[in-house]
């Protein structure tokens, strides 16, 4: 499968959970297959994701296509304003 989605089911940010919500929902909508990941299950899928991020700090959701990073939230949110998001995700 090609799109990965690193997400969390365990956060109490707010702003996480809708963020997460928002871009599955968008995905399907556009009936783009894709994977979750929950960092929750471990640390070391937290730590893969920050890695290939290249971000300590980075929270999720986090977007791929394979193993190419796309994107974070905020990038996503921009390809959906542009109507964008198959070359967002490397699709296109």
């Amino acid at each position: 499968m090609g799109i990965k989605l690193y997400y969390t089911t365990v956060t109490a940010s707010r702003t996480v959970k809708s963020q997460q919500a928002e871009v599955i929902r968008i995905l399907e909508s556009k009936s783009i297959q894709y994977e979750l990941i929950d960092i929750s299950v471990g640390g070391e899928l937290r730590d893969e994701m920050r890695s290939k991020v290249g971000d300590p700090t980075a929270v999720p959701p986090q977007l791929f296509n394979e193993h190419q990073y796309c994107g974070n939230y905020e990038m996503f949110s921009e390809a959906v304003e542009a109507d964008t998001v198959e070359q967002f995700l490397k699709l296109a």
